[in-house]
């Protein structure tokens, strides 16, 4: 077995393999001293997440260590897990894909083909160093990805094969890793290991407020109105008059707010302030877009040139025609920070 291997991709089944070969018992991982490092550098790999959106590699070759660096792997999705929180979870499963991503642009193709092959994906190197993929398989990666690098009139297909470079295929299976941590969490502790993990919970969690604060545009102050920009402030308004709010006004100003950190009780409490108020109706929108009903983080609030589109952009000033300015919520955390246009 490639130990060196194994410590790099941990999500591999051989890497598996290699702890239960060690003997390692759960208990054994959550509890016994013998295991602290790898403990502390499954805390580490979160908190690399929260810090530096990708958990950070060393290079292992004694068997001790890289059996450490194996079995913080599940100890990171364990503690992941018991926090319970989607962002967190979602940062995790991104900043462990960047890592293989960055790793496996570099690799020889065997274990390239490997590695591919566990995410799901066949794969074979030709005698360019090119790789060739199924087309299924590119287009279920690549759908998501915003560049017209890689729109299908951009990309070399042939026969329902689809050739590419090492670095574009490794990026491929960044959002294959990614999509495969998320699908199996949470991967809970037994019950009675959960109170062995509150130390390393405490820290995270502090970390995880941190980040959430330092991301947030109300830098974890709740919203100020004196900072929302011109379309939110109408939409709020025609909203407390009780005017008949498109669709596109109410879900661009639900998930505005739901970014700003408000949660359902504050958005619907907004909503509240209309004249012919439907609770019941509301409270179904609301819930659906923030995510609520469905365990999601819920949709994001749609960009400027998107509220252009849907006629709900009104009466533009200076900041929002500054250059730079293409979103609400960009408006707003400049605002917030004391920029834009001064008043005279």
């Amino acid at each position: 077995m490639d130990t060196a291997r194994a410590a790099k991709y941990p999500f591999l089944r051989e890497s598996a393999e290699f702890v239960q070969e060690q003997g390692v018992t759960l208990e054994e991982l959550i509890c016994s001293e013998s295991y602290a490092p790898a403990r502390e550098r499954g805390r580490q790999r979160i908190i690399d997440s929260l810090e530096r959106n990708e958990v950070s590699y060393i290079p292992l070759i004694k068997p001790y260590d890289c059996l450490m660096e194996v079995a913080s792997y599940p100890y990171a999705r364990m503690l992941v897990s018991q926090i319970g929180d989607r962002f967190l979870t979602k940062r995790y499963a991104l900043s462990e894909a960047v890592r293989m991503n960055n790793l496996l642009s570099k690799e020889d193709h065997a274990t390239l083909v490997m590695v591919s092959s566990e995410l799901g994906v066949d794969s074979t190197p030709d005698a360019d160093g090119m790789i060739r993929m199924k087309f299924p398989d590119y287009l279920r990666l690549a759908s998501r990805m915003k560049s017209v690098d890689w729109k299908l009139i951009n990309s070399d297909i042939k026969a329902g094969i689809v050739t590419l470079s090492q670095e574009k295929f490794s990026r491929l299976m960044q959002n294959a890793l990614q999509d495969k941590i998320e699908s199996e969490l949470p991967m809970m502790a037994p019950e009675e290991l959960r109170p062995h993990l509150q130390k390393d919970y405490e820290k995270v969690t502090a970390a995880l407020a941190e980040t959430k604060k330092r991301y947030s545009p109300t830098h974890g102050e709740g919203m100020k109105s004196e900072y929302l920009p011109p379309c939110i402030v109408h939409i709020l308004e025609m909203s407390r008059q009780g005017s008949n709010l498109a669709h596109s006004a109410r879900f661009s100003l639900v998930t505005f707010l739901h970014a700003l950190g408000m949660e359902y009780d504050d958005i619907i409490r907004v909503f509240a302030e209309s004249p012919d108020f439907d609770e019941s109706k509301s409270e179904y929108q609301i819930k659906h877009i923030t995510g609520e009903l469905s365990g999601t983080d819920g949709y994001t609030p749609p960009e400027c040139k998107t509220m252009k589109t849907n006629g709900i952009c009104y009466a533009p000033d200076e900041l929002c025609n500054s250059e730079g300015v293409n979103h609400p919520l960009t408006y707003y955390r400049i605002k917030s920070r004391g920029g834009g246009p001064k008043k005279q």
